[in-house]
């Protein structure tokens, strides 16, 4: 399984949370990222966004198909977030697009089976690939991109 998760670029500030948009900036975020995904993404890759604004924008910025998943919004667990996408056993890639600090303890579990409050930059990208092993999955991390490199 390949897991890319990919934080929503920069937002509005602004009331009801669920609400606020992308700035230009993040907007600018968003589909530089896209580009980049879009040139490694295999075609059948899954694409899940928070129902937030942001993410909503941040994931439309692909130009593909992608789900609204309820189970990675604002203040989901990092266990929820696992259950949406079928980690470890799922075959294929699937994007998620949510927030911190969801998306942070996720990959501190995945990679250093621990939880930890690790911080992953607005409009970037950790892509993580998991092997079936004999006992537990093998986590490689395979690229981590932000908005100003891709």
């Amino acid at each position: 399984m390949e897991l890319i998760l990919w934080r929503h670029a920069e937002a509005e500030d602004g009331t009801p949370d669920s609400g606020r948009k992308l700035t230009a900036k993040g907007r600018r975020q968003a589909a530089a990222l896209a580009k980049w995904l879009r040139k490694r993404l295999p075609p059948d890759a899954q694409v899940l966004a928070s129902p937030a604004m942001r993410c909503q924008q941040t994931a439309s910025a692909l130009g593909a198909a992608f789900e609204t998943e309820e189970d990675i919004a604002v203040g989901a667990s990092a266990a929820q977030l696992l259950k949406a996408v079928g980690w470890p056993a799922a075959d294929g890639t699937v994007v998620v697009v949510g927030h911190q600090p969801t998306l942070g303890r996720v990959a501190a579990l995945l990679l250093a089976e621990e939880k930890a409050e690790w911080n992953i930059k607005k409009g970037a990208v950790w892509w993580l690939s998991c092997r079936r092993r004999p006992g537990r999955p093998s986590v490689t991390l395979r690229a981590v991109i932000g908005p100003d490199l891709a």
